[in-house]
């Protein structure tokens, strides 16, 4: 069984009526994975700990985020970024989950897990909230798990959207390693095959409605061919499934179907060197049917062995 971290206190995070990363996201997600019987080992996300997010982030920049929640209306930080009453507590609460379920795994109580959080992390540089996202909960993870003795930690992102928070975050320390799938030209810009980091960084931009089997080629053939080489001793997912046909925020043609097999190609690798440790957690997916399809199909195949 796959250990699920999540908080109704996320369902708190509002940035407003018409905003692509609403509630009802995390909801779709819930209510999906519940339907499957995937929610059996649901565990109650805690909030991280200033000195987590500092792992990552400058101290005065987690500072100014957890100041920037407004009492009542919103708050900017910019066009798409926006902080409701409910979105600090939120958005500790979404590094808390990848957090603990990274620590559980470390020490050996966990396998697998499945972090349902919002909002997302993967944009979120080390000094600069966007993307709809403030904190950069994998990257927080992964500082934490090499805390505990996982030294070489991987992130893989099929986000349909480039992980450029990631990246920043990672490019200049060989121990870790992040392979990004995603459309290009796309938001936010970034994620060229050029873009190398200390060449712990691999990056495949696909264009606008690549067939799925090119999709599967590139994924194979660039992630987890580097992903093999660095041999990692943990790999992160960043799952977002905005890369499906529903998705109206980018246009490609990826069924549930694709991310369950991209999940069993990351869990190949990590068999091999990481004793199957897989912590995933939810990024993008802004078609509710199509966001809850396949979140179920990855955490299915979470689960296998």
């Amino acid at each position: 069984m796959v250990a699920l971290y999540t908080h109704p206190a996320m369902l708190g995070h509002n940035p407003g009526a018409g905003h692509p990363e609403h509630p009802g996201r995390l909801k779709a997600v819930l209510d999906a994975l519940a339907d499957a019987g995937l929610d059996g080992e649901a565990v109650a996300a805690t909030q991280a700990e200033v000195a987590d997010l500092e792992r990552v982030h400058p101290a005065g920049y987690v500072q100014t985020i957890l100041n920037a929640g407004p009492d009542e209306g919103l708050a900017y930080l910019d066009p798409d970024t926006v902080l409701s009453p409910g979105s600090v507590r939120a958005a500790r609460l979404a590094a808390g989950a990848t957090l603990q379920a990274v620590r559980a795994v470390a020490v050996g109580d966990r396998r697998r897990a499945f972090c349902a959080v919002r909002p997302p992390g993967h944009h979120a540089e080390p000094d600069r909230a966007m993307g709809f996202c403030l904190f950069s909960n994998l990257a927080i993870a992964a500082r934490a798990a090499q805390g505990l003795g996982l030294e070489r930690v991987a992130v893989i992102d099929f986000d349909v959207h480039h992980g450029n928070g990631t990246q920043a975050a990672f490019e200049a320390d060989d121990s870790l390693f992040l392979g990004s799938i995603h459309q290009s030209p796309l938001y936010p810009g970034t994620g060229e095959a050029s873009e190398t980091g200390v060449g712990n960084i691999v990056n495949a931009p696909v264009a606008p409605h690549t067939d799925p089997r090119a999709w599967r080629a590139a994924f194979e053939g660039r992630l987890m061919a580097g992903l093999d080489a660095f041999a990692p001793d943990l790999v992160l997912i960043s799952a977002g499934f905005d890369a499906h046909r529903r998705d109206p925020l980018a246009h490609q043609s990826l069924e549930a179907e694709d991310f369950a097999w991209a999940t069993r190609a990351v869990l190949g690798v990590a068999r091999r060197h990481a004793k199957g440790r897989v912590v995933s957690s939810l990024e993008g997916g802004y078609d509710l049917e199509g966001l809850g399809r396949s979140a179920v199909a990855h955490v299915q195949a979470l689960a296998e062995e």
